[in-house]
């Protein structure tokens, strides 16, 4: 794909044939509680709250930005104090999140949406897991100041006005886009030029996400893309972890600092389900990531950023003032501004429905 190219959707690659379907996307409920219904109420009448404003929910946002059906696009400022506090309210009757005082040992629910379960969090034989329910929160790739640059981004440096009240988590992204073996675009605009059989994190304009083998997997034909992240090869594929993650640890993983085979490490699964997992840990091998996911349920998973300084997770609590993070990976270094400032690196996050 060339970086000129015109937004998705005119790109055959992006439109490319599968040798089968994604996994099946959990099904929706078919209408929401009383809560829910009163909170979506006043969503639709008020808009979703931005850290720069109140926005209007209107039909004339960005067509190309992933939202599941009923989700609502963005518009023009509304300076009311009182309508300001009501939107702030909405929204927090919208998303829940709590964040432990420790890592349960068992998958325990730390976000709602709608009164809705919608993320989980455990430790297991130290690896961090995050589950997410496709039906209840979609992904956003975010490019970094360096990574991909300020301009041009739908979703850029830090995390947007219209995710900062709906926000439940967000983790680092992939490799430094000048290493070997990635790609990177989103919304038309590319970074790195897409490549074939690359481990792709691919996000369709419904809002559900899929993890392949880029034109060996993904992209759905069914589906329109906007945005994928690649890095590397699969490092699980069916379920089972590739054969190069004991043999060829920083050859084909990446390299590490000191060429240490055990550092810190993240990455990203599906389960056949359709629920994302995240995993991160301070101290793992590429092989200790993929028995990770795979035992959290994933068939497909990509690697994402490794090395102390740049794996990190954050949940966010919210409150009338915003949110605040906190910090998912024990002993994590974290990031600069836990992805609410400006950063440098692309990165992901997890934001309601």
């Amino acid at each position: 794909m060339a970086r000129d190219e015109p937004p998705f959707g005119v790109d055959p690659r992006v439109r490319s044939r599968d040798g089968r379907r994604g996994p099946s996307r959990p099904r929706r409920r078919s209408s929401p509680g009383p809560h829910a219904a009163r909170a979506l109420g006043l969503l639709a009448a008020i808009g979703l709250v931005g850290a720069g404003g109140i926005y209007v929910a209107t039909s004339a946002g960005d067509p190309r930005a992933p939202r599941a059906a009923g989700a609502v696009a963005t518009g023009s400022p509304l300076r009311s104090v009182a309508a300001r506090r009501l939107a702030v309210r909405a929204a927090t009757r919208h998303v829940a999140v709590t964040a432990p005082a420790a890592i349960p040992a068992n998958w325990t629910s730390v976000a709602q949406v709608y009164g809705h379960p919608a993320a989980w969090l455990e430790q297991r034989a130290g690896v961090a897991l995050l589950r997410f329910d496709q039906s209840l929160v979609h992904l956003t790739l975010h490019a970094g100041s360096s990574d991909g640059g300020v301009v041009g981004w739908t979703y850029g440096d830090q995390i947007t006005p219209r995710e900062i009240h709906l926000v439940l988590a967000a983790f680092n992204g992939g490799f430094k886009l000048t290493y070997g073996n990635v790609g990177f675009m989103s919304g038309g605009h590319v970074a790195v030029a897409l490549k074939p059989g690359l481990a792709s994190l691919v996000t369709y304009t419904d809002g559900t996400s899929d993890i392949g083998a880029w034109e060996s997997g993904v992209p759905s034909t069914r589906k329109t893309v906007f945005s994928v992240l690649q890095n590397q090869q699969l490092l699980v594929d069916r379920g089972v972890a590739a054969a190069t993650v004991v043999g060829c640890v920083t050859v084909c993983w990446g390299n590490t600092i000191q060429s240490l085979t055990v550092v810190a490490r993240s990455g990203l699964g599906v389960t056949a389900s359709g629920q994302l997992v995240w995993a991160a840990g301070e101290k793992l091998s590429p092989a200790g990531l993929a028995d990770a996911l795979i035992a959290a349920g994933a068939v497909r998973a990509i690697e994402l950023d490794i090395n102390p300084d740049w794996v990190a997770g954050y949940l966010y609590v919210h409150h009338s003032s915003g949110p605040t993070a906190a910090p998912v990976v024990p002993g994590q270094l974290g990031i600069a501004g836990q992805l609410l400032a400006p950063y440098s690196r692309d990165f992901i996050a997890v934001v309601a429905n």
